[in-house]
């Protein structure tokens, strides 16, 4: 995460907006690391908000963060942004073109877009692309990805493919937290949703997609300025 935030960061008095921003883990990185940006995260979710808002407080970064519970498809930006985020929501817009629409209209002069999606390291079975190509977004291999980027106006600048080893920390974390809640409330009325949701994530995980889907981040910039 570091890195990436280090390139795609250019001036210390940059605006940064992050469309489907989750928790707003990146955008608090981003205001330690550089002091003077100011960051506007968007997220439908709004959970985790108040513990990075608390810790933005506790570090005295909070007159510089912004977080709006809120559709990211409905908000519209008083300021534009030096560098839009979007890691790991196109599905939220649709689909990879239009979350490249949605930043394009969001984002400044020169601005960059840090723009983070699957894509097929391999080629699954039916049933794996099936499951994970249930909505609107499909998915292609990495070239296809890219060329996709490319014809849309965009030139990458950088990139960066995530390994098997942080997929399956990405996997175990987020099945695991949500296990040991449930087991360490097991009076809770949602205990047994929570264990079944655990369990049928690290299913579709380690049975299925695992191998198969890749994810990249890519830091692009608008091939034609218009």
């Amino acid at each position: 995460m570091a890195h990436l935030l280090d390139r795609a960061i250019r001036e210390q008095d940059d605006h940064l907006l992050d469309l489907g921003c989750g928790e707003g883990a990146w955008l608090l990185r981003a205001l330690q690391a550089h002091g003077g940006v100011t960051a506007v995260g968007v997220d439908i979710s709004g959970e985790g908000f108040d513990h990075v808002l608390s810790e933005a407080a506790r570090l005295g970064l909070a007159d510089r963060l912004e977080l709006r519970r809120q559709d990211v498809t409905e908000y519209r930006s008083t300021r534009k942004a030096d560098l839009v985020l979007s890691v790991g929501a196109a599905y939220a817009f649709g689909g990879l073109l239009p979350t490249l629409n949605a930043a394009r209209e969001h984002l400044a002069e020169d601005g960059m877009l840090l723009l983070g999606d699957c894509f097929w390291e391999h080629e699954p079975d039916a049933a794996v692309r099936a499951e994970q190509e249930d909505g609107p977004q499909k998915y292609a291999d990495l070239p296809t990805t890219v060329a996709q980027v490319v014809a849309d106006g965009w030139t990458p600048v950088y990139g960066y493919t995530s390994t098997i080893a942080e997929w399956d920390e990405y996997g175990w974390c987020w099945t695991g937290t949500l296990a040991q809640w449930a087991l360490d409330n097991p009076e809770h009325p949602d205990r047994d949703l929570a264990l079944q949701m655990s369990a049928a994530h690290r299913a579709s995980w380690l049975g299925g997609y695992r191998g198969f889907l890749g994810f990249v981040v890519l830091l692009l910039r608008r091939t034609h300025d218009t």
